[in-house]
């Protein structure tokens, strides 16, 4: 709780921290105890926090799915088939509107990120203290509950995405014709000299830049609100330690911002899938 930590800033640091495994300065593998410590860690340390919500929530997304599958009955159905089915004509619309080649691939995928996004997001409604309160009791010195309030899950998700980008451009046009479409557009001549010494390397610097701001602008909007959501959250929580009034003035903020926050967490969700299905689109698409 704030009231157990010696200053704001310190309740605020702690509720930011991942719980981070790694390689110690001594050569010793373990847990780091600070900020400044999971740094010194390097790029191979795992944020253990967040592994194992994304893969839990990813293992129960995929239970409850095959659970509605494994029941689905074309009588009177149940309340979750009802649900699985709604969502599944809403991805089936989501792709329809924004997809025109033909991949069998599109639709689950768009499925996935969808729901698993939201399901990480919607961590952020679970009070910030209840998580972290039961694993300080069991040791744990961190825990940040919001998979995607880690910019190594939302890098993650936008890299997998980046990389069938890039493999359907190079499947579907070939290595040449994916090559043709960043360097000989937007800019063209027919004069060989303006084509290929003037505007093929302003169009490759253009294109080039265009096509890393894909993973990049994925990445960073996801992780950016989350992030700014979750910080409102803490900041909320530190009135609970300013006596009663400030409290129920804390309650009453932290149920207005949960509220408006589900709209924020699904928005992103769809922002995230939509972005997929786009730049999947045009990675199927030839320009001539």
């Amino acid at each position: 709780m704030a009231t157990e930590y010696a200053s704001s800033g310190e309740y605020i640091k702690h509720h930011l921290q991942n719980l981070t495994y790694g390689q110690h300065a001594d050569g010793t593998w373990g847990i780091a105890h600070g900020a400044a410590e999971a740094k010194a860690m390097g790029f191979w340390a795992i944020n253990v926090d967040s592994m194992l919500f994304s893969i839990g929530l990813g293992v129960l997304f995929l239970f409850f799915f095959r659970m509605a599958a494994k029941k689905a009955t074309v009588g009177v159905p149940s309340g979750l088939q009802n649900f699985v089915e709604w969502i599944i004509e809403f991805i089936d619309h989501s792709v329809r509107g924004s997809f025109s080649p033909k991949n069998a691939m599109v639709a689950p995928l768009a499925l996935t990120v969808f729901v698993w996004v939201f399901l990480m997001n919607a961590m952020d409604l679970l009070p910030v203290d209840w998580l972290p309160y039961v694993a300080g009791m069991a040791g744990v010195p961190y825990l940040k509950v919001v998979p995607t309030t880690d910019p190594n899950v939302t890098f993650g998700l936008a890299l997998s995405v980046f990389a069938l980008v890039l493999f359907y451009s190079v499947k579907m046009k070939g290595s040449g014709g994916f090559f043709a479409e960043l360097a000989f557009q937007p800019f063209q001549s027919k004069n060989p000299i303006l084509k290929y010494l003037v505007f093929m390397p302003i169009n490759l610097l253009l294109e080039g830049v265009s096509l890393i701001a894909k993973p990049i602008s994925l990445a960073l909007r996801l992780f950016g609100n989350m992030y700014a959501g979750e910080m409102i959250f803490i900041l909320i929580a530190l009135m609970f330690g300013g006596g009663w009034l400030l409290a129920l003035f804390g309650g009453a903020l932290q149920w207005a911002w949960a509220v408006f926050h589900i709209l924020i967490i699904t928005l992103q969700a769809f922002i995230f899938m939509t972005l997929t299905i786009v730049y999947l689109d045009m990675a199927h698409a030839e320009h001539h």
